[in-house]
């Protein structure tokens, strides 16, 4: 699978675009803000249905403008594909899939797999568990659409038993009222969980040989989930017997405390917790080493690898590491932005972007 063709109307400093693409690999090259990392951006929005910022919709429109919109052609193993997106400040972003018009993201994801991987991944390893149950959720949803739909059914539950526990003044009102919200959060909490460290223990074997291949066999990678455990009960006994016992907690707070919503992944590196105590240049490469294992389990699932997208990842990587992650790249279609490139490779498309068009 492979991205032939994008095309750009007023989307971020572009005017116009209408750009052929390399099924191997294409640099986009240019100094800072020309819009090497916008385009980019426009390839993930139509893998996702968001940008990988935290931007609402309407601030992917070029500025003054009122609408904008991102067609893009896909070659896939038996057919081609074309997604369109067109973004209104008015109205709410329509997405369509060979000219139909689609209602729920569910029906986006898994149309292009992407993964998207820049100096900012740090933290991925280095800040709060939110970080990482965005890569789970990301990359499970791309792969699983009953996922997706086991969060957001899971995201809305949770949202109700907060509503509970903010609006309920007294207590013990409360204790009779959360059971209906806590029965169904703990059966699609245990589903969610289940699928996390299915996901954990399948990645974790080509995050390893990732980073084996980058640090030259010098460092040993293990991830784990971290969550509620307990040998004697399934996760849905023990988080239900831990909603009951955090109830005070819980109304004071007005939210709940305790959940898939605040699970995290363990990482560590030659047994040394890689968060805190790992310098940045390992905390950079485990970190693309399982942005890499993202590639091989899309891979596996799916049949196809998935679109690659680097964004000024060469700028942080020494000779060697940037030697070994290109000819990584080798077997998927990868975007890469940098500010220069010398290097000469075979089938590789050079895209020169000034201002926001093709120089």
């Amino acid at each position: 699978m492979y991205l032939s063709n994008i095309k750009l109307n007023n989307f971020r400093n572009y005017k116009s675009l209408n750009l052929d693409l390399s099924e191997n690999i294409n640099v986009l090259l240019g100094k800072n803000a020309q819009g090497k990392t916008n385009l980019l951006e426009a390839i993930f929005f139509c893998g996702i249905g968001k940008s990988f910022k935290s931007v609402k919709d309407k601030e992917l429109i070029k500025w003054e403008e009122e609408s904008g919109k991102i067609e893009i052609e896909i070659q896939k193993k038996y057919r081609k594909q074309k997604i369109e997106i067109n973004l209104s400040k008015s109205l709410k972003k329509n997405i369509k899939i060979d000219g139909i018009s689609i209602i729920r993201i569910g029906d986006l994801l898994g149309e292009i797999p992407v993964v998207f991987f820049s100096p900012d991944e740090l933290k991925l390893i280095k800040e709060s568990p939110e970080e990482r149950r965005k890569f789970m959720n990301i990359s499970l949803s791309q792969t699983d659409k009953k996922y997706f739909y086991l969060l957001r059914r899971y995201e809305k539950i949770l949202a109700n038993r907060n509503k509970l526990l903010k609006e309920t003044k007294d207590i013990e009102v409360l204790r009779q009222t959360i059971d209906i919200w806590d029965r169904v959060l703990v059966d699609v909490a245990e589903k969610i969980i289940k699928e996390r460290e299915r996901f954990i223990k399948e990645i974790t074997p080509f995050a390893e040989k990732a980073l084996d291949y980058i640090s030259g066999g010098k460092e040993k990678l293990r991830v784990e989930y971290k969550g509620l455990k307990s040998e004697n009960q399934t996760y849905s006994e023990i988080l239900a017997k831990k909603l009951k016992q955090n109830i005070e907690k819980d109304f004071k707070l007005g939210y709940t405390s305790i959940g898939p919503h605040r699970d995290d992944i363990d990482i560590y590196l030659n047994e040394i917790e890689v968060k805190n105590f790992a310098s940045q240049g390992q905390q950079r490469t485990v970190a693309l080493s399982l942005k890499l294992a993202e590639l091989e389990i899309m891979k596996q699932k799916t049949g196809e690898y998935p679109i690659l997208l680097l964004d000024d990842v060469f700028s942080e990587l020494d000779s060697e590491r940037r030697e070994k992650l290109l000819k990584f790249t080798t077997r998927t279609q990868t975007f890469i932005t940098c500010t220069d490139f010398d290097k000469n490779i075979e089938n590789c498309k050079i895209i020169t972007i000034k201002d926001g068009k093709i120089d």
